[in-house]
């Protein structure tokens, strides 16, 4: 029977890297991915969903819209909500640590393409085994982070094919690795419109609307007009979890888009 106690830092670690990594919607306890790790860290499925219920307290893109029910949350939690934003690093880390010490595993949610990499962050010259692991485990937990707060849709186009899905950095990799894990630096975006954004041709104003550079338009480049331009001035669809940070936003008009 699984325990009633309080919850343990390695269970703690568990249930929020679940909620992470799951769309909001999936947070129930008749969910089998829940139902499984609620096993395997020895508490009941309901346990858990209200465990993933009390983060998302938590979390202000969640309380901003209105929903009802969302309270609880322990002196525990929200210690570690600080420490989640604190070190995402640190924190995809250890909750890596504490899953594979359950013997849990982040294969849950939507199918999503692990072998895609970002060309940017795909380096490895002269790192350790250590460095690489380390790298891998972040860049997993970014992507699943990013993609199931979109619901596994691109915010731009509404593309559902998690192979041609990108969790795109807002602010590039190599310039704040403070923030490189952080999902509010990440956008869900198309293979095609990732790289558009990351080349500026492409970026959201402070209203979330989405901006084109008037630099590549011309009437012959008709799959220009319509795969990227007729998008111009449309609202991205906003994720569940995780609202892109504004300053984030603000740094790539400025250092990355070219109007």
């Amino acid at each position: 029977m699984p325990v009633r106690t309080g919850w343990t830092r390695q269970q703690l670690l568990v249930a929020f890297n679940l909620y992470c990594q799951m769309p909001f919607g999936k947070m129930h306890s008749r969910n089998p991915d829940i139902i499984k790790h609620a096993d395997l860290i020895g508490r009941t499925p309901s346990a858990l969903a209200m465990k993933l219920t009390n983060i998302a307290s938590l979390d202000p893109a969640i309380t901003s819209t209105g929903r009802k029910g969302l309270e609880g949350a322990s002196a525990a939690d929200k210690a570690m909500w600080e420490e989640m934003q604190a070190d995402w690093q640190q924190f995809a880390i250890e909750a890596q640590h504490a899953a594979t010490v359950f013997g849990a595993t982040t294969e849950f949610g939507a199918a999503v393409d692990d072998t895609f990499v970002p060309d940017e962050i795909v380096d490895y010259t002269g790192s350790t085994k250590t460095i690489q692991a380390t790298t891998r485990v972040g860049q997993d937990f970014f992507r699943r982070s990013v993609l199931s707060a979109y619901n596994y849709r691109c915010c731009i186009t509404g593309l559902a094919v998690p192979k041609l899905l990108v969790a795109s950095h807002i602010i590039p990799w190599r310039v704040d690795a403070t923030n490189r894990l952080n999902p509010r630096n990440g956008l869900c975006l198309s293979m095609l419109h990732d790289k558009a954004f990351d080349a500026g041709i492409i970026a959201i104003t402070e209203d979330m609307t989405i901006s084109v550079s008037r630099k590549h338009v011309t009437n012959t480049d008709h799959f220009f007009n319509s795969a990227l331009l007729a998008y111009d001035g449309k609202l991205i669809v906003l994720p569940e979890k995780f609202h892109p940070l504004a300053e984030f936003l603000a740094y790539h008009r400025k250092y990355v888009f070219e109007p």
